[in-house]
């Protein structure tokens, strides 16, 4: 499928994604977001990189509605995503790291009733079940069962089931866990492309080389809070080190693990 870069947004546009003073506590009494601020102007390639349990998950699930914040506000586009949900959810499309799809729908009809759910006429869900199917090499199986799919062939639905409303902001959240060589530089690809195009995506991953390869911009979480923002050559300034890899290994505190130091001790 052939995707045309699309202009800038206008200087005023508001953020694609804006986060203020966001803060989740869970009924233990564990605090998961403690205060995090960002910004995701409109268009960019932003990667949000942290360790487990760093607050990754619980972010996006504030984001897209699938848990209530505590405290602060969200902001999608402009649109309060915790008191105007309808239009800020509207706008996002969420690629989750699990494989939650049902198993008893067809390849087709998983698109289908997902674009039904954003309220999409019928016309409009065919052709663009259409487009889907065709762009992510999957219009041969469209009638297979979700749970006779390989793993790539799911992970390929996940992100064209994302895609199916035509959201503004992609959120992928762990998008090529587990699938082979091939099929994650395709996805890259088709990434690139749709941002290219003009969709806002906010990557999470625990390939530094795809955020290196992907991300314009990235947020390095811990701990519930951003410790840093920046560029690739931004972070590693700011760590003191010469790749995004060794400023990560300095965040999580696993700076002996670094590719530079085994290759000076083995001198």
């Amino acid at each position: 499928m052939h995707l045309e870069a699309a202009p800038p947004p206008p200087p005023d546009a508001p953020p694609a994604l804006e986060l203020r003073d966001l803060v989740k506590r869970y009924p233990t009494g564990v605090e998961a977001l403690k205060g995090v601020s960002l910004q995701i102007p409109d268009g960019e390639f932003f990667g949000l990189l942290g360790p487990n349990g760093a607050g990754k998950s619980t972010l996006i699930h504030c984001t897209t509605g699938l848990a209530q914040p505590t405290g602060g506000e969200i902001r999608v586009f402009g649109h309060d995503a915790v008191h105007g949900y309808q239009e800020a959810r509207m706008a996002v499309g969420l690629a989750p790291q699990d494989l939650n799809l049902d198993w008893f729908l067809t390849i087709e009809e998983s698109l289908d009733y997902h674009g039904g759910y954003f309220g999409m006429p019928k016309r409009d869900r065919r052709d663009r079940t259409k487009e889907l199917l065709e762009a992510f090499s999957l219009t041969d199986k469209r009638h297979e069962r979700t749970r006779t799919l390989s793993g790539g062939m799911k992970r390929r639905l996940i992100l064209a089931r994302a895609l199916m409303h035509r959201p503004r902001l992609l959120i992928l959240d762990e998008p090529t866990a587990g699938v082979d060589v091939e099929l994650r530089l395709e996805l890259w690809h088709y990434v690139q492309r749709i941002n290219a195009e003009g969709t806002t995506i906010l990557l999470t991953t625990h390939y530094l080389e795809e955020a290196e390869q992907l991300c314009r911009r990235i947020a390095f979480i811990n701990g519930g809070e951003i410790v840093a923002e920046g560029t690739h050559a931004q972070l590693a300034e700011q760590y003191g080190v010469h790749s995004l890899e060794d400023a990560y290994l300095e965040l999580v505190g696993r700076k002996e693990l670094s590719r530079a130091q085994a290759e000076a001790q083995a001198l």
